[in-house]
């Protein structure tokens, strides 16, 4: 394949972009117009764009970073505004992922490698004061045991930003539990409030995912709810309770990579590295732990990944 980018009134192959050493077979030019990355509101997602990011541009490409909200940007991908997203998680984003390509205007360009879990949470010393968890039910008898002085004598979860979904709301209410949802408002706040109760070993209920560092450092268990269905979901006969949909855990799967229908079109050799990306779970917990924790600037982080990985992207590029 043969890229181009332009420089003012100059284009340049994009076999000069790249790294010493790495050719690439020449094929007809592609567009220079900037493929469009979203960005959200976590540590992990800012990375993983920020490596494809920094693929593309050693393949030749010009590459832009967009703003965009989780579940909003769909409408971005469908106009083609936007033009690759490279985390639908499978546990809160695979509704609208699938409704996106049922139009024909999205396309699902395949798992990114990382495996998701996003769930309720809670430090093993809340164990002590709420018997029998990890099993959901034990917190009808314990609801109080969460409590703070704002949601008492209910307990309080602290969810993910809004933007992230969940239906934590409409589980609650299917469930029966007594607790009041609160969300946090960004990323970090949501596990500044798990460090500031942990230390205290203050009572705390939280959303927490994986990948990412939290579950490493804390010791803790995810609540086990029913298990998800996808009927728990639309049908509200399904589940143990009979008249309320989502009476049950959330998904786990794989972190999906979502595209404008017309990338492959336009950009047919950035679609073909896209698909070839894969990275897991363990070396992105570390590098979100590395920015979080150590904080190390992101592209400092992305920077480094791409100078120990060479020959893995390098690989990519030239298929």
């Amino acid at each position: 394949m043969f890229k181009r980018s332009t420089i003012g009134a100059f284009t340049i192959s994009a076999a000069a972009c790249l790294s010493p050493g790495l050719t690439m077979p020449v094929m007809a030019a592609e567009s220079t117009d900037p493929i469009k990355l979203t960005l959200h509101d976590w540590s992990g997602q800012l990375i993983n764009t920020k490596i494809m990011g920094s693929i593309l541009q050693e393949a030749g490409y010009n590459v832009e970073y967009v703003q965009a909200d989780y579940i909003a940007q769909f409408a971005g991908l469908k106009s083609g505004d936007l033009h690759l997203a490279m985390e639908i998680w499978e546990t809160t984003g695979r509704e609208a992922l699938d409704e996106a390509t049922a139009t024909g205007k999205v396309v699902n360009v395949g798992e990114t490698g990382l495996m998701a879990i996003e769930e309720w949470w809670y430090p093993s010393y809340m164990k002590d004061r709420c018997p029998g968890l990890p099993n959901w039910e034990a917190l009808k008898d314990c609801a109080e045991e969460f409590a703070t002085a704002e949601t008492d004598p209910n307990g309080r979860y602290v969810g993910g930003p809004v933007t992230w979904g969940g239906f934590d709301e409409e589980r609650v209410e299917a469930l029966g539990l007594d607790f009041e949802v609160v969300h946090a408002g960004t990323d970090a706040a949501l596990f500044a409030e798990l460090e500031s109760a942990y230390q205290r070993e203050a009572p705390v209920m939280l959303w927490v995912y994986v990948p990412h560092w939290a579950p490493a450092k804390y010791e803790g268990e995810f609540v086990e709810f029913p298990p998800f269905s996808a009927e728990c979901y639309s049908d509200p006969s399904v589940g143990v309770n009979p008249d309320m949909a989502y009476d049950c855990g959330k998904p786990r799967g794989p972190i999906w990579k979502a595209a404008w229908s017309g990338l492959q079109e336009k950009w047919p050799g950035a679609y073909d590295i896209i698909e070839a990306y894969k990275i897991d779970n363990a070396e992105m917990s570390a590098m979100v732990g590395e920015a979080d924790l150590e904080g190390t600037d992101i592209d400092a982080v992305v920077a480094t990944w791409m100078g120990a990985n060479k020959d893995r992207w390098s690989a990519w590029i030239a298929k």
